[in-house]
Parts: structure tokens; sequence; C-alpha cells
């Protein structure tokens, strides 16, 4: 299938501008293997001057043509964002697919979630003007109280590959919402509808440099981003290792940041379960999106009793599973985004099996692509507690498996890990998923179901897995500050010193 990709550059106080140092980075079709066209390289000189419109753009005016303005004057550019989303839906969709890998189906799926997004906190914008000044109950009637809800500034925000704009709207619609102005940084692995995201900015005409979109490199475009001092705060969902390294230069500053950065999730498979049903669900929490989810169920505890049964009969639904191109109708399984990340998850394989786990399902190419970075959905089993497949985020179609005898040693299991961000239990008995929802140490919490996510809903984690959260309410309060505005109304003088003794 023939999908052009339009020649952008970064997008910079409203108008597509070329990288200073015209640097470009290849664009690379995963399915196969071929560069299919490139986006700019931005760098630290790029990052200055984003940072500078961005900067502008919010006291412009007085902040009275985007910081200050009402909530309803913002809602009306979102609500046209999401209606652009929409009308694109389809070659959105399809860039996202070719892109990064994952099937169609998904990335259009995507897309309906992007529009949604968008009208969601268009609606939150919009009740903000309602909230202001709030009053705040005081104990001394010669005082009143309210409270006002701004902005925080220039904020950036730095998103991961493996949903490319789906991830970029969990940060930017709340921060446009909000009132902040901002500058995006997608990953270079799959930037291109991020910078279809500017083109729609550009179509509904949002004010120049309050939305500048960036792509390049980590080193030379998000690090300086992220410790640039006029960034007021940072949202960054990725790895360990960088959110770690964006907390201490924000920290030389006392900066705010927000961390998503992944996990190495539980699903509890309890004996009384549908066995059909749990096989689907433990097969979508891992597998979905390529097996590359931030909060992929993938380590699976199932019940001793019913193990073997259970296990034959997911490997029975992994078979079922079509691989493909994205493009190929009814692919449910596509490459993964590059060929580091290939070469990552069959190196996390190979190691299991050097450990002493057992390989009980795929764990190879598949036999009928030999090109792209497809890998075979994974099961593994044998593993112990100290393996690595058992510790650490492959990021990839990989599922390992440990059995349980009773309810608290499934709780152990689960917890026994230095991430927080979802987990997962399957039971018909709704008391013992209370039990085991509660004693989850995790942001987020499936019953009976694996990985939905819906914008209305707080998304973040635990432990090392970050703090603060996306969407929903919360996902606005990150790009708020709270003003304490306090007046005294006695005409009585105060009274605390003696006054000067009059002439």
């Amino acid at each position: 299938m023939a999908i052009h990709l339009a020649n952008r550059q970064l997008f910079i106080d409203g108008e597509w501008r070329e990288a200073v140092l015209k640097k470009r980075i290849p664009v690379i079709n995963p399915a196969t293997e071929e560069i299919i066209g490139d986006i700019p390289a931005a760098t630290a000189e790029d990052v200055e001057i984003a940072v500078d419109a961005a900067k502008k753009a919010f006291s412009r005016n007085k902040g009275k043509d985007w910081s200050s303005a009402s909530g309803a004057y913002r809602a009306k550019y979102l609500r046209a964002i999401a209606a652009k989303i929409t009308e694109r839906k389809s070659e959105l969709g399809k860039l996202e697919a070719i892109d990064s890998g994952k099937p169609l189906d998904e990335a259009l799926w995507d897309m309906d979630d992007v529009a949604g997004c968008f009208e969601y906190y268009a609606d939150l914008a919009e009740g903000l003007d309602a909230k202001q000044k709030a009053p705040v109950s005081l104990p001394m009637e010669t005082f009143k109280s309210y409270v006002l809800k701004e902005p925080l500034g220039v904020v950036a925000l730095i998103t991961p590959w493996n949903y490319p704009l789906l991830l970029a709207t969990w940060k930017v619609a709340p921060a446009l919402a909000a009132g902040c102005t901002a500058i995006l940084k997608p990953s270079e692995l799959a930037s291109v509808t991020c910078l279809e995201l500017a083109d729609v900015c550009r179509e509904v005409g949002l004010p120049p440099g309050v939305l500048n979109i960036l792509t390049g490199l980590g080193t030379e475009a998000g690090a300086p981003l992220a410790s640039h001092p006029h960034v007021d705060k940072v949202a960054f969902t990725g790895s360990n290792a960088t959110g770690s390294s964006i907390m201490a230069s924000a920290a030389q500053m006392v900066k705010p940041v927000s961390m998503e950065l992944g996990g190495k999730s539980p699903i509890i498979v309890f004996e009384d379960v549908d066995l059909d049903k749990a096989a689907e669900w433990t097969l979508f929490g891992c597998f979905w999106t390529n097996g590359q989810i931030c909060s992929a169920t993938s380590r699976l505890l199932v019940h001793e009793s019913i193990a073997s049964e259970f296990l034959d009969r997911l490997v029975k639904w992994t078979k079922k599973i079509k691989i493909s191109d994205p493009f190929e109708e009814g692919c449910r399984l596509g490459p993964v985004v590059s060929g580091g990340q290939y070469d990552k998850t069959l190196k996390f394989i190979a190691t299991a099996k050097s450990e002493g786990a057992t390989i009980l399902s795929g764990g190879n190419r598949p036999k009928h692509l030999n090109k792209g970075f497809f890998v075979e959905p994974t099961i593994i089993t044998d593993v112990t507690t100290s393996m690595q497949i058992w510790r650490e985020e492959v990021f990839g179609p990989v599922l390992c498996v440990k059995t349980f005898s009773n309810e608290d040693e499934a709780i152990e299991l689960a917890n026994d890990t230095h991430y927080g961000l979802g987990a997962a239990v399957i039971s018909n008995d709704p008391e013992r998923c209370d039990r085991v929802a509660k004693a989850f140490r995790s942001g987020i919490v499936w019953v009976n179901c694996s990985q939905p996510c819906f914008c209305q809903a707080p998304w973040g984690g635990i432990k090392r897995s970050g703090f603060g959260r996306d969407l929903g309410e919360w996902g606005l309060e990150n790009y708020l500050s709270v003003k304490q505005v306090t007046q005294y109304i006695s005409d009585e003088p105060w009274g605390w010193y003696q006054p000067p003794s009059k002439l």
C-alpha cells in the first residue's frame, strides 16, 4: 500500500521551520525495514527558539491571548483539533501503522481515542471557569479567602513511540486546556503523526507558540528541552533511565516533573474462571500493541490446579493470532518498532532460556515473514523470581508464567517487583477480586480484564513506575498551580502593634 509521508519541518511559533543544523532522521517502516521518508532532527539551537516562542505565547497580550483567557476560549480550539483528527482519521491511522508497526485496526482505534481525549479536555477547560475563585472556609470572620487555578507556564512534553499520537495527546490536551504553552518532543522512532498534529494546529488557527513540536533524538533535543531554565515543568513518559536523568536535571532548578516509567505488571488467574475468557484477556494484556505497552500484564500468575489446562488453552489461542504486515486484513500482531527493539526482545528470550526457563510457545521470528522486525508471541514457563524475564520490562510480545497455590502467595508474587503501574485479577468471586485489587501495589487495577483505558480515569503508577497522573481531572491538575488569595475585610485596624501617639 502506497502511503505518502509529507516532508515536514519542525513546528515552532505556528510555522514550519527547518532545523538550524538541517539534520534529518530516516523513517523506517518496521514491517519492511525500508526507509519511507525522514523527519527533522532538532538540536539545542532549535530548543532555544521553541522555548522562547512558548514563553512569549504564554505572556502575549498579558496572557489574554491564551494563558489567562477563559477556559471556554481554549476549549474551542481543542474541539476544532478533535474535529480535524476525526476528519483525517483514515490517513492518520495509516501513517501511525506504517511508522510504528501497530495493526491498522489498532491505529484507527487510537485516532478515535485521540479525538475523544481532546473533546474531554475541552469540557474540562470550560469547567475551569466555574471553579475559579472557589471560596475557602476560614475560622475568622475578619478574613475571606478564595483559590485561583492558574497554568504552570511553559511545559515540556516528552512522549514515547508505542502510541505516538495518543500518548502525546494525553499530555498536550490537558496542558493546553489548563492554559499552558508547550513544547512536544515525541520519540524519534515514531514521530510522523505528531508532525501531522502540527498541521492540524495550523489549520484550526491555534495561536502561534502555544504548541511547538520538535522531533529529534533524546540526547540532542529531549535533554536540552528538559533542562531548559525557562521550562516550568516536564511531563515524561518513557524509560526509567531517561526519567531518572530528567529528574536529576529538574532538581537543580526545583522544577516539577511527572513521570510514567513503565512496568512489569502481573495478571492473576484464579481456578474459578472461564478458561477461554481468561485466556483471551491474558493474551490481550500482553500482546496488544505488539507487546509494547508500558502497562502490559506480562507476568502471568495462574493457580496450580488449572495451570496445565490453562497454558494448553493459552497456546492454542496464541497460535490463532494473525502475525502480518499491519495493513493486512485481520492483523493482530505487527512488528516491533525498530531493529534495536527486535534485537532486545530476542535477547530477553535467549537469556530466559539460558537461565533455565522453558520457551513454551513462540520465541522466534515467524517463519512466513523474512523481513521486518517481527517476533512471535512468546510464552515462557519454569520461571523463577530471580530471572531477568521476571524482573525486567521487555517491551515486546513476551509473557512469563508462574503458578501459585493460594491467594496470599499470588499477591506476594504479584507485588514482587520494583514497578507499580498496572495489575489484573481474573476470578468469578467478587469479594476475592475486591481483596486482591486492594492488595495490589499499583496505580491501576483491572478486574476480569486487562488494558482497557478511558480518558476519564486516572493513569499512572507508584514505585519505579513513576508519579503524577495522566488523564481524567488528575491529568488537568498536572498543569495547574493553586493560588491562595486572602483578604482582610474588617473595618477595624489589625491592632497587633502599638500605634504611634497622635499629634
